[in-house]
């Protein structure tokens, strides 16, 4: 089976450690891992066991061995073995976070070589990825999600003024993002008219839409969904923010070790568990989901429930809430990486039984 992992987005060093804890989850018995790292270049290498494991946990100090065999994807079976070719692969577990390779891209590439592979599918990983879409997709299921509106870099570009007035409608604060990026890459939370203009420019650095969405006064909780058509949910958990920039932000999470604290299990009643968990298999079968998602929350002050966003390839870092959040539910890291890679291989099949050419009469 292969590892895939790095890649060419703004989250590439976040994606190499979820790899090296995918890896020490594996298996063994049952699974021979082939690592396979990408660069910011789009250049594809195998990489080693011993340097990924010995490899730093600062996201600033983690890097790919690019001095490594350069390697390329063909179908599988494949034809016949050259050099430069990959050894043969049952099923592939894709770790790349962000843009090229968690939006669909390495999903569709994965489908014409005919490979297995964990987590959603091209539709559901391109919806997952762009949160404009996403959550037009939440709001036309009835599943409520924070007020927001869309700035495209073509329009901030002829008339700032009107695309952050547009920003502005709704208020303060508010949270600019990327519309296809995560880990919080990208977003500045903004408490006054005048600083919306910076935000919404910084975040067009990483994407050609920005996302300018309502702030929640309230608590952020998180869900982790595992399965394909008959998906469950995990206790829900809690992110408690201690940072200085206020937020979630991407040094709360890998830079600062104090950032923020996680409360597995959250501290909600009965009741309230219950509404997270409907909430998040409900979002993940609208959004078209498959294997794996994490579904974030704000529960706001006034008790109601809104879904932020959906992550198709979670983070698997020592620190991330998807595989920690199963552990609190009873699923331990090597069997959910082996219930991840049985669902891939699952999917696969019944994808190969349909039919693929039609019969004239």
């Amino acid at each position: 089976m292969g590892i895939l992992f790095g890649g060419r987005s703004a989250e590439h060093e976040v994606s190499l450690l979820s790899a090296r804890n995918v890896l020490l989850a594996l298996d063994r018995s049952r699974f021979d891992p082939v690592l396979i790292g990408i660069d910011r270049g789009g250049r594809w290498f195998l990489q080693r066991e011993a340097e990924l494991l010995a490899a730093p946990s600062d996201p600033r100090l983690v890097k790919l061995n690019d001095a490594a065999p350069c390697v390329a994807l063909l179908p599988q079976p494949p034809p016949a073995e050259t050099p430069g070719d990959l050894p043969r692969l049952d099923v592939v577990f894709p770790v790349l976070h962000g843009p090229m390779g968690e939006d669909g891209t390495v999903q569709g590439l994965l489908d014409l070589a005919d490979l297995a592979y964990v987590g959603a599918g091209v539709l559901g990983s391109a919806v997952g990825m762009d949160k404009h879409v996403m959550k037009r997709l939440l709001r036309d299921a009835g599943i409520p999600t924070p007020d927001f509106r869309v700035v495209r870099k073509a329009d901030f570009e002829r008339d700032p003024q009107a695309a952050c007035a547009l920003a502005a409608e709704l208020g303060f604060p508010l949270f600019t993002k990327p519309a296809n990026l995560g880990s919080s890459v990208g977003i500045r939370r903004v408490t006054r008219r005048e600083d919306v203009s910076e935000a919404l420019r910084h975040a067009l650095e990483f994407d050609l839409k920005a996302l300018a969405e309502a702030g929640v006064t309230g608590r952020e909780i998180e869900c982790s969904v595992l399965g394909n058509d008959e998906p469950i949910a995990s206790v829900p958990g809690e992110i408690v923010v201690h940072h200085q920039d206020g937020f979630y932000s991407y040094d709360a999470k890998y830079v600062d070790e104090n950032g923020a604290g996680l409360e597995i299990p959250a501290k909600l009643d009965a009741a309230q568990i219950r509404a997270v968990q409907d909430l998040a298999v409900r979002a993940f079968l609208a959004l078209e989901c498959s294997g794996m998602a994490r579904v974030d929350f704000f529960l706001a002050t006034d008790g109601t429930l809104r879904v932020n966003e959906i992550n198709t390839i979670p983070g698997f870092t020592a620190i991330s809430m998807y595989p920690k959040l199963w552990e609190a539910s009873g699923i331990g890291p090597t069997e959910l990486t082996s219930r991840l890679i049985d669902l891939a291989l699952e999917r696969h099949a019944r994808r190969r039984a349909l039919k693929t050419s039609y019969e004239f009469r």
